[in-house]
């Protein structure tokens, strides 16, 4: 559990929060300033006004309780906008001054922390979202990650880093959160133990982890995160925040020292500190009863669970974006259910988990609205004219092209899970996907317009590691076509993506060539 001193001197902070809030409101202040004080607290002012607020939750669970707080307040302060982030966090956006002051008390008092939702501190800790009712698991990593997650949390207020830090734990292969490529990430292995690695990230000057270490014993993850952060304050760059993040060790210590010296780090650990206490994992003793028709059985969105009888419903809203209704919505058709709560996936999904036979139906119905099929699960983030560094609106791109390949009704498979980020940062990880998009610009006769560049062949499966290479540069506006003339070439094939682009590269290359010409 976070434990009460940890509270008590984030509340304390709280003042300092409000303060500089106003101080902005009356244009005493810059945006740069606010972000530099507001961001620790998990806020920053949005790029057309208003504010947003990152809720921590660890490993990206949601339970009844904790989505009946947060219709409450959607309720209370006319929220608008909720975005699922690729952190597994929920944003909310268009806050006013009164509403952000206010809901960041609130969440505290209620137990959600917001504290290093921004700045240069540790985020979210992330695990894969069905850790612990996935068949394919190796184990259930959610009980490492909380006590990491709570770890980090009694660290921050004597930390200073000179960046921010991502820390995922994987409970197989699959690798949804990244934590083969993390600032520090675990990925569970068949004995019950974990392979780490570190410094990597994606952005500019992308790099996935240098491996530290197999056999790593679960008991000691917070003397790895420990090492981690010893590192990173020793040998991470304070002077120039475009090389501040870990995945630039790298370049400035190689990787053979970066490996020598994190051990070193991880042996004064040992010696200094007693590793966080380990809670228990949670054991799920809902009972399955009826059975799902053929046609639930085939459903995509609904999944058995390692529980027998159990199941997972999966909804995916299109741009991870939820209205101010499905909230409400969800938790009236869970609330009485037992055993039943959400998770969050990094792609933007919401998992509804636990649910018997009897209890799969009307939960589909509820999120009927969602993605109906694998492309229309895309990834973006929250952008321009959102985000104050966002360079292109990567939400308005994905819905383009949902709209215009609908049109197409091409089978589930033929095109990928897309991953777009409006600026080069890759919130919207651009570089982890089969096909990615990142903001950019292209002169057109003598003028800057709107556009993009493309990624391809990137992978997060811990098997098939890489990151994506760019490819072009096309046209904001071309985009939809250029997916719709994949498409159709896929198509004629009888294929899907995953097994003709290894196949059929250099024809990828050619089209993505021939759009990047386009004008319109």
């Amino acid at each position: 559990m976070i434990n009460q001193e940890s509270i008590d001197k984030f509340r304390l902070e709280l003042p300092v929060f409000e303060k500089n809030i106003r101080a902005f409101e009356a244009g005493e202040i810059d945006r740069n300033t606010l972000k530099g004080i507001t961001g620790g607290f998990g806020s920053y002012a949005q790029k057309e006004g208003g504010y947003m607020l990152r809720l921590r939750l660890p490993g990206g669970r949601v339970s009844k309780d904790t989505l009946k707080f947060i219709v409450d307040k959607i309720k209370e302060h006319q929220i608008d906008l909720l975005k699922l982030t690729t952190c597994q966090t929920i944003q909310l956006h268009n806050l006013s001054a009164d509403s952000v002051i206010t809901l960041i008390r609130d969440a505290l008092d209620f137990g959600i922390f917001t504290k290093g939702g921004g700045g240069d501190n540790p985020r979210n800790v992330m695990v894969s979202p069905l850790s612990g009712i996935e068949p394919s698991e190796f184990f259930d990593v959610y009980p490492y990650a909380k006590a990491a997650g709570e770890y980090l949390i009694d660290r921050m207020p004597s930390l200073h880093m000179p960046r921010k830090l991502k820390v995922g734990f994987s409970n197989s292969p699959e690798n949804e959160v990244h934590a083969t490529f993390r600032d520090l990430g675990f990925v569970a292995r068949e004995n019950g133990t974990f392979s780490v690695y570190c410094a990597g990230g994606l952005g500019p000057n992308p790099k996935l982890g240098v491996h530290i270490a197999d056999g790593v014993c679960p008991d000691e993850v917070s003397l790895y995160v420990s090492a981690m952060i010893r590192l990173f304050t020793t040998y991470g760059n304070y002077d120039s925040r475009a090389k501040a993040r870990t995945r630039y060790l790298q370049d400035t210590l190689g990787e053979e020292a970066l490996r020598s010296h994190f051990l070193a780090f991880l042996e004064e650990a040992r010696k200094e500190e007693t590793p966080w206490p380990i809670e228990p994992i949670a054991t799920i003793t809902k009972s399955g009863c009826g059975s799902l028709s053929e046609d639930l059985a085939l459903n995509r969105r609904v999944k058995a669970q390692k529980q027998d009888g159990l199941y997972t419903v999966s909804y995916h809203p299109v741009g991870g974006r939820l209205t101010a209704e499905k909230p409400a919505e969800l938790f009236q058709a869970i609330q009485n259910l037992e055993a039943v709560e959400l998770r969050l996936s990094p792609d933007g999904t919401i998992y509804i988990i636990n649910l018997t036979a009897d209890e799969v139906p009307a939960v589909l119905n509820v999120t009927s609205d969602g993605a109906q099929n694998l492309f229309e699960t895309s990834v973006c983030c929250i952008a321009s004219p959102i985000c104050q560094h966002g360079l292109r609106n990567s939400y308005q791109l994905l819905t383009a092209c949902v709209e215009r390949l609908r049109k197409e009704q091409f089978a589930d498979g033929v095109l990928p899970q897309m991953h777009i980020s409006g600026c080069p940062s890759s919130c919207g990880t651009h570089q982890a996907g089969a096909i990615g998009f990142a903001g950019h610009s292209k002169k057109v006769n003598g003028k800057m317009e709107s556009a993009f560049k493309l990624f391809v062949n990137g992978c997060a499966n811990a098997s098939e590691l890489r990151l994506g290479t760019d490819a072009a540069v096309i046209l904001e506006t071309v985009i939809p076509e250029f997916l719709a003339a994949l498409g159709r070439k896929i198509s004629a094939d009888g294929s899907t993506f995953a097994e003709w682009y290894p196949t059929h590269p250099e024809k990828f290359i050619a089209l993505a060539n021939e759009y990047a010409d386009k004008a319109e």
